[in-house]
């Protein structure tokens, strides 16, 4: 019975290996996965899908083929492997090619420096996919806003808008180096916001603030930092008041502290938001 309920807990691991590595700006490298390893996989359902990847921590190597099962039972929980969320970029089921994007700042972190340094030919293991947005067809317009973590998920919803569809898009980077061409169906006018020596985010709140919001009905994907993305979410829910249905907005990533640190907070954090909206929504 033990067994059992172990199974049911332990999602299903898919196993792709890279087949090309690209960087695609000073900070953004791509790697596309592919194998017999995808058979079966998809993600053609939503605009933010995403995988978990698994990491190994240093010095710790699995027996092949991977079984994650084996692993858990096996192996004291600090040799398990530690996971990373990430946007899929592109999903190709006819090349059965899966193409995810990341940001990279030198040696700080573990995908990134994965990213640099990962060569064709490397397994790469992972839980999902998972997702829950996609621009609403029927809504009057559509307002993306978000950093460099948020900018695959922001790219993939606006290379997915109905044609014609009305759409701005905010997207923060640290520099024009950073920019990349994204094309659209939709009416999409796309703001690239340089923070250079700014804080994170602040170039964001400033551009929904000031943007003169269009008539109808705005289905909203805002996502990056979290110290921005609470602000905006204070802003839309009790300034613009946009029912919180026709918004997609979390965290991905928070200043100052590490993903663990972040996802162990992040419902307390999110609970606290909560709070406060509903305090300034009944004020």
């Amino acid at each position: 019975m033990a067994d059992e309920k172990a199974e049911r807990r332990t999602p299903k691991v898919t196993t792709g290996l890279v087949r090309r590595v690209e960087r695609l700006t000073p900070h953004m490298i791509r790697v596309v996965l592919g194998g017999e390893g995808l058979a079966g996989f998809r993600a053609d359902e939503y605009t933010d899908h995403y995988v978990k990847l698994l990491f190994a921590p240093a010095g710790v190597s699995y027996p092949r083929p991977f079984d994650m099962e084996a692993i858990r039972r096996d192996l004291p929980r600090d040799q398990w492997p530690t996971t990373r969320t990430y946007t899929v970029r592109r999903w190709d089921a006819e090349a059965g090619e899966l193409t995810i994007d990341f940001v990279h700042h030198g040696d700080s972190g573990l995908a990134g420096p994965w990213a640099d340094r990962v060569r064709p030919g490397e397994e790469v293991h992972f839980f999902g996919p998972g997702g829950a947005y996609a621009p609403d067809p029927e809504a009057g317009w559509h307002l993306l806003a978000g950093d460099e973590s948020a900018l695959p998920a922001i790219a993939v919803a606006l290379e997915n808008l109905p044609a014609g569809a009305p759409a701005w898009a905010f997207i923060e980077v640290e520099g024009p180096e950073e920019e990349q061409k994204i094309e659209s169906p939709g009416d999409a006018r796309i703001v690239w916001l340089h923070r250079g020596s700014s804080p994170y985010g602040e170039l964001l709140v400033r551009a929904v603030r000031e943007l003169d919001f269009p008539d109808g009905d705005v289905h909203a994907f805002v996502h990056g930092e979290a110290g921005f993305v609470r602000d905006l979410r204070r802003h839309l829910r009790a300034e613009r008041g946009i029912p919180l249905a026709r918004l997609s907005i979390s965290g991905y990533w928070r200043l100052g502290r590490d993903d663990e640190a972040w996802r162990s907070s992040k419902r307390e954090w999110n609970e606290q938001i909560e709070a406060e909206e509903a305090a300034a929504l009944s004020s």
